[in-house]
């Protein structure tokens, strides 16, 4: 009898879990959609939270002085929004100094890329020297043989012969072709087809002081009244995920500053020393893009190459400024990050992978950038849910 209930019972329960997956499947689907066609929304608005948890601690010291919250939070933001402006124009003034460099600029890179094409070129003819000519079609140009051999004089003298073939003359009423010629420049259609785009990026932006203003001054309010959505023990769980998630995005954030201020400074030294042009700028911006997850190294040869070529083309130079990108980059990534960054995030290699290839597809460089983040602060509330847990340690390192 037994035998029979079970038999009976466990059909019952396979179209229900189907149907449990199916509709797991869709609704994540649906989410992802949301997060691709709303992404502008959702990259500003992580970007006001990372930030708002960077400034608490300051604003926290400066209400235990007695200031109000509102005033502090205000206080805080107009530093933070000063030293971004004053950074701002100390990179522009760098930048000023390479665009009036930039024709010399456009020269020196047009004969590196020819210098570096014709290289490959060497390369790609000694090595079909090496294994061998490839055998050409009879008729092809350059080919041998007795076709080949008097096939061009006689082309030559059937030219020379050629009597010029005058024009027809359109009869009347007829309706001549109009030949338009077009002159539009590529790199202006580049830039026109990125204003939307560009102005997207400009509005998105232009909303983050206001949101990390009103997290900090509405802060208590928010924290509380989400707390209120909870009872008993879940609410303890809200509490200490959220602390959790603070905590890592802080260190997070923190740890990327403090590595790409050494990273920068370190490389403005050593430029300066190889007597690379504008090595302040050329060595800030190596140094933190270098810290952008798998193309870091790339990105980071970019400032010295173009800062070389604005003035001369010095290949020593580049080469030299290459090394010490590539030097600075494995010790920050074997040193620095695991004391600094890594202690405080526990993810492991693969997760980190999959989570810049998914985020990086929803959301192109902002992806690459919020991936981390992001897949910290998820397993940072799996920690702290109990039935979660096991998402937690297969997220970890």
């Amino acid at each position: 009898m037994g035998i029979s209930l079970r038999s009976v019972g466990a059909p019952g329960r396979e179209p229900h879990s189907v149907h449990n997956y199916a509709l797991s499947i869709i609704a994540a689907g649906v989410v992802i959609g949301i997060l691709y066609w709303a992404r502008p929304v959702f990259i500003t608005s992580l970007a006001a939270v990372i930030i708002a948890f960077l400034l608490e601690p300051v604003v926290v010291l400066l209400t235990r002085i007695r200031l109000p919250r509102p005033l502090a939070s205000l206080v805080v933001c107009a530093i933070a929004v000063t030293a971004v402006y004053f950074i701002g124009m100390a990179i522009w003034t760098q930048v000023s100094g390479v665009a009036r460099d930039a024709p010399e600029l456009r020269h020196n890179l047009t004969q590196t890329l020819e210098g570096t094409t014709a290289a490959i070129q060497h390369v790609g003819d000694s090595v079909s020297q090496i294994l061998g000519d490839v055998p050409r079609p009879v008729g092809a140009s350059g080919a041998t043989g007795a076709t080949g051999a008097t096939a061009a004089p006689r082309t030559a003298r059937s030219r020379r012969k050629a009597a010029p073939v005058p024009a027809a003359t359109p009869e009347p009423g007829a309706i001549q072709e109009v030949r338009i010629h077009d002159d539009r420049n590529p790199v202006a259609d580049w830039v026109v087809a990125r204003l939307g785009t560009l102005y997207q990026l400009v509005l998105m932006s232009s909303f983050v002081p206001f949101l990390v203003y009103f997290m900090l001054s509405w802060r208590d309010h928010i924290y509380k009244s989400f707390l209120r959505f909870f009872e008993g023990a879940d609410r303890l769980v809200v509490a200490r995920s959220v602390s959790g998630v603070s905590t890592m995005a802080r260190a997070f954030v923190v740890g990327n500053f403090i590595i790409g201020m050494l990273l920068a400074a370190l490389s403005s030294v050593l430029f300066a020393v190889l007597h690379v042009p504008f090595p302040f700028l050329a060595g800030a911006l190596s140094g933190f893009l270098s810290l952008v997850p798998y193309i870091g190294l790339p990105l980071g040869m970019i400032p010295p190459l173009l800062a070389t070529l604005a003035v001369e083309t010095n290949s020593t130079v580049i080469l030299f400024s290459f090394l010490v990108v590539i030097l600075l980059h494995l010790t920050a990534m074997n040193v620095f990050y695991p004391k600094l960054v890594g202690a405080r995030v526990h993810l492991n290699p693969l997760v980190v992978t999959f989570s810049l290839m998914f985020w990086g597809f929803l959301w192109d460089a902002a992806g690459l950038v919020l991936a981390i983040p992001i897949t910290a602060g998820v397993k940072a509330i799996c920690d702290n849910v109990a039935g979660l847990r096991s998402f937690g340690r297969f997220l970890g390192d």
